[in-house]
């Protein structure tokens, strides 16, 4: 693919510099010039009025495939220390709305050692099937191994959706598996959903920093392959219903993989990790200073709950960079959200909305985090939450 501008067509209006979101174009001596930047994204081809600027796409074949044979929702578990990982449930449950909607089975896909005596518990999340697959090797993750094997059960099994966490361990063989199969993964979404008209797999994301929310959809491949993050999708309640389980056995070793786990190094975990607290407190610019953020802990502590910030108060050193809540930190779902001096930008919302509620402070009426919370107070968060804190801890008297 490539742009052309043509001089002679090319008037100097600087229509293309001024909307080009990447200051790939530039005006010499009043013509238009593509410069290093350009991502040959089209914006300045929009814009121009005189249509001087043209976008050549070369014309490539698309092997086409028989997508009638692609049916079911898979979702990938993964797990450490023989404990799944909490984002398989919450992918069940979305994972059940897609099914439904396509008319198709909900599978769980699991590849462990020992897993035999929780299958029974594991199919409490309105899954019709669980895949297991059992070696003695795959008690640890390893990056090759599953994508090899995940590879070969979704060409055998043939699913059109197949959902995975955005852990460090999704994010890492999802990708891995997409380009063996030659299919479409969206990464990072905070939306799914089925086309009215088709079976094609909504996929929404924050983009461009989070400023613009784009819908992907892959119409030409299967299977459709997206990651989520943790925390963005609830988990369903417990039902009893008839699961189909097939157990897979694998005959591995520990050499039939390229990588050796030579020591396996736990993190000393927090106090409570953000996306399993029940109540954040949460801290923006509005707070004003590190020094502020006392009245933020304050307010967490007689709430029992766990302090968070956006993006902005980590990069100016106010809370520790596990505290960031937002599109490059923590995704949570808490039962409370109070969102104290949090203007609302959108990479900040995408991590907190799905809160169960929210409650913000801020003294601009017009905040956009108004729009999102269930509860909202406008002021001075130094007034209202030294106000707060007082009734609570009044509450809390009465209790005793």
């Amino acid at each position: 693919m490539s742009i052309k501008i043509d001089d002679e067509l090319c008037t100097g209006c600087g229509a293309c510099v001024a909307n080009c979101p990447y200051g790939g174009i530039e005006l010499v001596d009043n013509v238009a010039c593509i410069q290093e930047g350009c991502t040959l994204c089209g914006a300045c081809v929009e814009v121009c009025p005189v249509e001087a600027i043209t976008l050549e796409r070369e014309e490539f074949k698309v092997e086409k495939m028989d997508l009638s044979q692609y049916r079911g929702v898979w979702v990938i578990a993964e797990h450490y220390k023989n404990k799944v990982h909490p984002v398989a449930f919450q992918l069940l449950g979305k994972g059940r709305e897609l099914a439904d909607k396509l008319g198709v089975n909900l599978t769980l896909v699991i590849l462990g050692a020992d897993f035999e005596d929780q299958l029974d518990a594991l199919s409490q999340y309105g899954e019709d099937e669980i895949i297991y697959v059992k070696s003695k090797v795959l008690k640890n993750y390893y990056s090759d191994l599953y994508v090899n094997i995940l590879s070969e059960l979704i060409l055998e099994y043939k699913p059109e959706i197949v959902l995975i966490g955005a852990t460090p361990t999704g994010r890492d063989f999802a990708p891995r598996v997409a380009k063996r199969l030659n299919a479409g993964l969206t990464a990072d979404c905070t939306g799914l959903d089925i086309e009215e008209d088709s079976r094609n797999l909504r996929q929404t994301r924050p983009t461009f920093g989070g400023n613009i929310m784009a819908t992907i959809r892959t119409p030409n491949s299967r299977p459709q392959m997206t990651t989520v993050r943790p925390g963005i999708f609830k988990i369903p309640p417990k039902v009893k219903k008839d699961v189909k389980i097939r157990t897979l056995e694998k005959k591995l070793e520990e050499k039939d993989s390229v990588a050796k786990i030579v020591k396996i190094i736990t993190k000393e975990k927090q106090k409570v990790n953000l996306e399993d607290a029940k109540i954040i407190v949460s801290g923006g610019r509005g707070v004003g200073s590190k020094e502020g953020f006392k009245i933020i802990e304050e307010l967490a502590d007689v709430l029992n709950a766990e302090v968070g910030g956006s993006r902005v108060t980590v990069e100016l050193g106010w809370v520790d960079p596990d505290r960031q809540v937002g599109q490059t930190g923590k995704t949570v779902s808490p039962t409370l959200y109070i969102a104290c001096g949090i203007s609302g930008a959108i990479q900040h919302l995408v991590g907190m909305q799905n809160s169960d509620i929210i409650v913000a402070i801020n003294r601009d009426p017009n905040a956009a985090i108004f729009k999102v919370a269930h509860y909202g107070i406008v002021g001075d968060l130094h007034k209202v939450i030294p106000i707060l804190i007082k009734a609570i801890k009044e509450v809390k008297a009465q209790e005793k």
